[in-house]
C-alpha cells in the first residue's frame, strides 16, 4: 500500500489493464490515484510522474500495456484482465470489503488492489467455506443472480435428527417465515443423523437456516463445499486461497 502524499490517505495502486490499448497518461493516472484530470495535470508538471524511468509532463501521452508507470516514486504495479480467486473463509469474518466492527476476508488475499475484489456470494460471520473473489461483475452477477439458478452445496450441521420427512419436504419447497413463495427444489442427502448435505440453487438471505427453521430443526454450523462446477479444495486451510483454474473460471459461463 501506498500513501497518497496530497490527502493524507493511503491507496492500492489499481494496475494498468488491457492489451496493446493506449491510454492517455492523464486519464490513467485519475482512475489510479481517484483524483480530477485537472489534479493529475498538476502533478504531471511537478514532474511527480515517470514513464519507463522518464519524467513525463504531457497528460496526452499515449501509455501501452507494457509501460511502467511510477507516481510520486511508487509503481503502479501492471495487471492484465480480471481476477478470480478461491479461498476457504474460517468464522469469524464477513465478506464486505469494508466493516467497521468486524475482520473482513480481505485481509486473506495477498494481492494488488486486494480493495478491488469482491465476493460472488457472500457467507455470513459464523458461515465457513467456499468464497469465489473475482473484480469481475459480470461474472460474479452470473453466480449471484437468481435468473441464473446457480446450484451451491453445503455441509450442514444440525442441533437435532433430521427428519425422515425433511428430504421430501425440501424437494417439494418449504415455507419460510415472512416469504411468499416456497423454496425451490432442494436436494438433501443424509450422512448421518445430525450431518447433511443441502444442495439449493436460489440465494435468500440465511436460506440454508431459515429451511431447517421451517421444519422445525437448527443449524449449529455451515459450510459450503461448491458453487456451481466449483469445488472447495479438499486440502485447503481456513484463511488459504488461490487463484481458479482457466476451467473453473469458464464454467460459470455455462451456467444455465
Amino acid at each position: 500500500m501506498s500513501h497518497h502524499p496530497m490527502f493524507g490517505v493511503s491507496f492500492y495502486f489499481k494496475p494498468i489493464t488491457g492489451s496493446a490499448e493506449l491510454m492517455r497518461l492523464d486519464k490513467f493516472l485519475s482512475q489510479q490515484l481517484e483524483f480530477s484530470r485537472a489534479i493529475a495535470a498538476r502533478e504531471l508538471r511537478a514532474k511527480k510522474v515517470t514513464v519507463d524511468g522518464e519524467v513525463v509532463r504531457d497528460g496526452s501521452y499515449k501509455l501501452s500495456a507494457d509501460s511502467a508507470v511510477e507516481y510520486d516514486g511508487n509503481a503502479l504495479q501492471q495487471q492484465l484482465g480480471p481476477r478470480y480467486f478461491m479461498l476457504n473463509k474460517p468464522v469469524g469474518y464477513v465478506c464486505s470489503t469494508d466493516d467497521p466492527d468486524h475482520p473482513t476476508i480481505l485481509y486473506f488475499l495477498e494481492e494488488p488492489s486486494a480493495y478491488r475484489l469482491h465476493a460472488a456470494g457472500r457467507l455470513d460471520i459464523d458461515t465457513t467455506g467456499l468464497v469465489l473473489m473475482t473484480d469481475d461483475g459480470q461474472w460474479s452477477h452470473r453466480i449471484t443472480s437468481p435468473r441464473h439458478h446457480c446450484e451451491k452445496t453445503y455441509l450442514v450441521t444440525l442441533e437435532s435428527p433430521v427428519g425422515d420427512d425433511t428430504a421430501q419436504q425440501f424437494a417439494d419447497g418449504v415455507q419460510l417465515h415472512n416469504e411468499k413463495t416456497l423454496t425451490k427444489p432442494a436436494a438433501l442427502e443424509v450422512i448421518e443423523p445430525n450431518l447433511v448435505r443441502l444442495t439449493i440453487s436460489e440465494g435468500r438471505y440465511h436460506q440454508v437456516k431459515r429451511m431447517f427453521a421451517a421444519v422445525g430443526n437448527r443449524v449449529v454450523a455451515l459450510h459450503r463445499e461448491r458453487i456451481g462446477a466449483i469445488r472447495l479444495d479438499a486440502g485447503m486451510q481456513p484463511g488459504e486461497y488461490r487463484p481458479l483454474s482457466d476451467e473453473e473460471i469458464a464454467s460459470v459461463g455455462l451456467v444455465r
